[in-house]
């Protein structure tokens, strides 16, 4: 049986898009801008917020203006930070099976921990992982496999023997740079023409459920 279960987060454990999204909306309009439709912002979602703010702005902005865009865009997402995020459907039962087998779960993270913290503590997910790490507890994050080597050396876990799953080429590969199996979670932002075999990961779960007969996990 596996060691411990690590999850990225946007895309991957909740279902961030629509807080996000209505972010970089509520920015459009305050910039008397038309808004984006949220089918078109999720595949974008788990690219970052810096990301995000391009595709509402590349077009009317030059790359100079981008960044104070992206700071205005980041102080809007954190007023709403958690009003419309959700687990992904199947993930609440996920988590309590793995919690009543006793396997550790925790979060990794590019995501800012001013962001991270209070998204996890408003959703009662904060004192449920085991750990977590986000992409300014240290020095080096995603695709660097140094936030995955210390979460797993946090839970007190060889990185050989933890699953980390992810939604972004990067996801995967910190996690095999980490020496940890890796699962792509194909139900997140992930774009229909993507090449998931270029990934080079362990396997494809296309619904949260089905980690829980992955042989990975059992």
């Amino acid at each position: 049986m596996i060691g411990a279960i690590l999850f990225d987060l946007d895309g991957t454990l909740v279902d961030t898009a629509p807080d996000m999204g209505a972010a970089l909306n509520n920015l459009l309009i305050e910039e008397s801008l038309a808004p984006i439709p949220l089918e078109i912002i999720r595949p974008y979602v788990s690219q970052g917020a810096l990301v995000l703010t391009r595709l509402g702005f590349s077009e009317q902005v030059p790359e100079s203006e981008i960044e104070p865009l992206w700071l205005r865009y980041l102080d809007h997402y954190r007023a709403i930070v958690a009003d419309d995020s959700v687990l992904f459907d199947g993930l609440e039962e996920v988590l309590n099976t793995l919690e009543k087998r006793s396997i550790p779960w925790g979060i990794v993270t590019n995501k800012p921990k001013w962001l991270t913290t209070p998204l996890l503590e408003q959703m009662a997910l904060d004192k449920r992982a085991a750990v977590v790490i986000c992409g300014d507890t240290l020095d080096k994050r995603k695709p660097h496999p140094l936030p995955l080597i210390v979460a797993a050396e946090t839970i007190g876990i060889a990185c050989e023997d933890c699953v980390y799953i992810g939604d972004d080429p990067r996801d995967i590969a910190a996690g095999r740079a980490a020496r940890m199996k890796t699962l792509i979670a194909s139900y997140g932002y992930i774009d229909r023409d993507a090449r998931l075999d270029e990934w080079q990961a362990g396997g494809i779960i296309a619904h949260p459920l089905d980690l829980l007969s992955h042989p990975f996990i059992n």
